[in-house]
């Protein structure tokens, strides 16, 4: 089995199968990703609002790739093992108008600026927020003809921003052309389960996989098998939010609303600050979508990420 690394500079910003391959790897092989941000390199650790603002959107989502593993053909499964992510010291939120899941509330942008140490962050005071590095784009080359925004994601994975997708974790994907053309990026250093403001913790990251050829396997969609639940912190409860209504991105809504309220209440956040730290710390979940009209959705928040003060 061999080892082969990819620098940042081999990047594209848009899903195509006509792309030509940076490296080509056997079955079994090592790759090593060095990823750059969700900005493309446009944001820095010293980038200020203005810069946000100013940024190219058409470069966003600029990943590493396409690597072409040989024997992989359409049908085949690629099975893809996160085997480590680390992130470079740095990342950043935004608040960007119109988009996120409060456009309503917050109409102005809005930048934060990460400083990360090994395995937590205290940026943010007064809390103190575990980081677990992911890639939130993982992906194949779709079946249709591209070229395709890197933004949505698909059956062939793509932004799917799942956070679960950790060291320890085997991802399978299902191959639509010869080579698979595997691409990654989108580095987050933390995200909650909803990502809400639009942004988790988005930073460069080294990402490494163990990429092999499964032809034992049908899928259709992606599908991860996850290692056990490790936490940097003891586990001391959570705060609850929890709203029904007739949809579920309303409750969503509405839950995001109350944990906000609650952080400007219990901590003195700013509005902003606390939309932040929603975006990269409060799990979302559906709790019932049996009980129509209604649908319930339940946000969570750790009390372990005020130590000092829960």
């Amino acid at each position: 089995m061999s080892l082969h690394c990819v620098p940042n500079t081999l990047t594209h910003d848009r899903w195509d199968s006509s792309l030509p391959p940076v490296a080509e790897v056997n079955s079994g092989d090592t790759v090593i990703l060095d990823c750059l941000d969700s900005s493309g390199a446009q944001m820095s650790h010293s980038s200020t609002v203005a810069d946000f603002v100013a940024m190219d959107r058409n470069k966003i989502h600029t990943i590493t790739g396409p690597v072409f593993v040989r024997d992989a053909e359409p049908g085949d499964v690629l099975q893809i093992e996160i085997r480590r992510i680390e992130h470079r010291g740095w990342g950043w939120t935004s608040i960007i108008p119109g988009l996120g899941s409060l456009p309503e509330r917050f109409t102005e942008p809005h930048l934060f600026l990460w400083k990360l140490e090994k395995d937590f962050s205290y940026s943010l005071a007064p809390a103190r927020l575990p980081l677990a590095p992911f890639l939130g784009i993982v992906g194949v080359a779709p079946e249709t003809p591209g070229p395709h925004r890197t933004r949505p994601p698909g059956p062939f994975g793509g932004n799917l921003d799942v956070k679960d997708l950790q060291p320890g974790t085997t991802l399978y994907l299902p191959v639509f052309h010869t080579g698979a053309l595997f691409s990654a990026g989108d580095g987050h250093a933390a995200q909650g389960d909803g990502e809400v403001c639009i942004n988790g913790i988005e930073g460069p990251m080294e990402a490494e996989f163990r990429l092999t050829v499964r032809k034992d396997m049908r899928l259709d969609e992606p599908f991860a098998e996850l290692p056990p639940k490790l936490s940097k912190v003891p586990d001391i409860g959570s705060w609850a939010f929890i709203a029904s209504a007739p949809d579920a991105l309303s409750a969503a809504k509405n839950v995001i609303h109350h944990a906000i309220d609650f952080l400007m209440d219990r901590f003195a956040l700013s509005p902003q600050l606390a939309y932040t730290l929603c975006s990269v710390a409060l799990d979302l979940r559906l709790s019932q979508i049996v009980n129509q009209p209604q649908i319930t959705v339940t946000g969570t928040l750790a009390k372990s990420l005020f130590p000092k003060t829960s």
